[in-house]
């Protein structure tokens, strides 16, 4: 099937490959069909746009790329509509936002998709993490010490 987007013009992305999210995203609950799509100027980032409305993309990045020890602990109740028998069949992005000076991990409510099923949802993790880890050029990776 053929897309179109403002930020990487049209696109032909396989049906088999649209992830569906049943209740959408927060603040974005009519778009419930996305396409991740790898960003082909940075292995770091991808890209979840928007099947049905072209100029929503959202960039997505493997937390434990900026925070190796990074665990999230979600309810089965958040992750029961999303048909996963074993966890190990998810894949879990944070969106990337943008500050005046930086950018910033939303580690507290991160992306789970079934890659199996092609289900995602975004939920919110309990435990002690941050809402935003922010990214300063030049720095490395934090690591949780506790």
């Amino acid at each position: 099937m053929q897309i179109f987007t403002t930020r990487f013009g049209r696109l032909e992305v396989a049906a088999g490959d649209v992830i569906r999210f049943p209740s959408g995203l927060p603040g974005l609950e009519d778009c419930r069909e996305w396409a991740l799509l790898a960003d082909a100027a940075n292995d770091a980032v991808g890209w979840l746009q928007s099947v049905t409305r072209a100029e929503v993309a959202l960039a997505v990045v493997s937390p434990r790329r900026f925070v190796p020890d990074y665990r999230v602990r979600i309810p089965r109740t958040e992750l029961q509509p999303l048909d996963l028998a074993d966890i190990r069949d998810a894949q879990v992005v944070v969106v990337v936002g943008k500050t005046d000076t930086t950018l910033a991990l939303n580690l507290k409510a991160p992306i789970v998709i079934n890659v199996e099923t092609r289900m995602g949802r975004q939920v919110v993790a309990s435990g002690d993490l941050p809402l935003r880890l922010e990214l300063v050029p030049g720095r490395p990776p934090l690591k949780r010490s506790a």
